[in-house]
């Protein structure tokens, strides 16, 4: 028990819980010495009050009648259920009226109002003691007289003593049932959030051994806890999922890099071995040249989608007019689809406004384009670049479609993976990294790139969301 309350107070929460206790504990002590003070300040007061009038009330029978009559009517007061303390004495001290019996030693030599309270005993209890602690004090004021006589009135402080008493007692019983209250709550939601603690700790620890498919768990709680654990979660589900994607991509980078490797070596192989002359030489040379310009586009492709999924483009985001940069590359575009036998239609709607780089759309349309020559080749070819917004005004979309063979649905999905090429055989040429290219640019932009079937053929769209700057246009 004391190690697992020592292992607790290693804890930042219980520590914290612990000194949030503390404060509490010394601001409730010093509340109820305050209250209680204050209490007895104000009825002190009172007390003081009932006193002065008491005396201006004595002082007018004394102005009336003289010592006999204040004496008489001292007399009278006295025997009053909730009556004054009175006391008439002579010049050697000894009471000759009032309802005192006895009273503590020095009080009736100090004259005028005495702050500090006195003991006494009333008449009828003559055989308690002054220093018993159950001895009744009270405050009051004494007044002499030319004659040697003293009155004194004071005030019996029992009931302002029993009013702090109650106060005291109230308070305490207030801040203990509250302090045990968060000693309760203190115990139970610090060992239950322990708990998910040591669960989260001991997910983390298989999850940093290498098992990315464990999760952090989550209850039905939805606290703080939960909504870290959702993210956290969230993460590692992106972190398991790239991973996948580094070793389908190593493999894939593998296979590639492979093959033209294996040429330029055979091709250097063959010219040393067979070259004659000079102009074999150069023939060589030219075709490793080649081969080495492929590697070097498939690595600039790598290295511009890498900076894409990073954020980082040359140029900053402008205002763009879509339908220009569609028309632009579609130009470009019409003689290669005319030479081979194809036909290549521009249906673009005007004023398609977007917020983006210029350079990184025209790339991921000349991509889509280029795969629709390369890959949508059919008897009557045809490719159709179409722009248009959407009937809510919330988008725009512009699509590149073919009426080639197309892509089966299952197989939709895959295709916008890195190096992933649907010819198994890879004997077409590509490094399967176009469609990856044009859907990290549109992540970029906070678009989408889909692909659908066009029935028949292949749809590539691209979908760009209207900002609220460029709605306004």
């Amino acid at each position: 028990m004391l190690s697992r309350f020592s292992s607790m107070m290693k804890t930042t929460a219980a520590r914290l819980s612990a000194l949030y206790l503390l404060l509490f504990s010394i601001c409730a002590i010093f509340l109820v010495f305050y209250m209680t003070h204050l209490a007895g300040g104000f009825l002190i007061n009172q007390t003081r009050t009932s006193l002065n009038q008491e005396l201006q009330s004595l002082n007018r029978v004394y102005n009336r009648g003289g010592i006999r009559l204040l004496v008489r009517e001292i007399d009278r007061r006295s025997r009053r259920p909730d009556a004054f303390v009175y006391l008439v004495s002579d010049q050697q001290d000894r009471i000759l009226a009032g309802n005192i019996a006895k009273i503590g030693r020095g009080v009736l030599k100090k004259e005028g109002y005495t702050p500090k309270p006195f003991r006494y005993t009333r008449i009828g209890e003559e055989n308690e003691e002054l220093d018993d602690d159950d001895a009744p004090r009270a405050i009051g004021q004494r007044i002499k007289f030319q004659n040697g006589l003293t009155v004194l009135v004071g005030r019996d402080l029992g009931e302002p003593d029993r009013f702090k008493k109650i106060i005291r007692s109230s308070l305490g019983l207030a801040l203990g049932i509250m302090a045990l209250g968060g000693l309760l709550i203190w115990f139970f939601v610090g060992r239950r959030a322990l708990r998910r603690i040591d669960s989260v700790s001991k997910a983390s620890a298989d999850i940093v051994g290498g098992d990315l498919s464990k999760r952090l768990p989550v209850s039905t709680a939805n606290d703080e806890f939960d909504r870290l654990s959702v993210s956290l979660n969230a993460m590692l589900g992106r972190i398991e999922k790239l991973n996948s994607g580094l070793r389908e991509v190593s493999d894939n980078i593998a296979h590639d890099l492979k093959t033209p490797l294996t040429r330029l070596r055979n091709r250097a192989e063959a010219a040393l071995r067979s070259g004659k002359s000079d102009d074999d030489y150069r023939d060589a040379l030219n075709d490793m040249i080649a081969e080495s310009d492929k590697l070097i586009q498939l690595f600039n492709a790598m290295l511009l989608i890498s900076r894409v999924e990073a954020g980082y483009s040359k140029h900053s985001e402008t205002e763009l007019q879509l339908n220009e940069i569609a028309e632009g590359v579609a130009e470009l575009y019409e003689p290669l689809v005319e030479e081979s036998g194809g036909q290549l239609i521009s249906k673009i709607d005007d004023n398609l406004v977007v917020t983006g780089n210029r350079q990184l759309i025209g790339q991921a349309l000349t991509n889509l384009i280029d795969n629709a020559v390369k890959y949508g080749q059919s008897d009557d070819t045809i490719i159709s670049i179409l722009g248009k917004r959407s009937d809510d005004q919330k988008s725009i979309t512009l699509a590149v479609e073919d009426n080639g063979p197309g892509i089966s649905a299952e197989n939709c999905e895959r295709a916008l993976q890195r190096f992933v090429r649907l010819d198994e055989s890879r004997s077409e040429p590509g490094s399967g990294l176009g469609l990856s290219l044009v859907a990290a640019i549109m992540d970029m932009h906070k678009g989408t790139l889909t692909l659908e079937d066009a029935g028949p053929g292949l749809r590539a769209v691209l979908t760009f969301p209207i900002q609220k700057t460029t709605a306004k246009t």
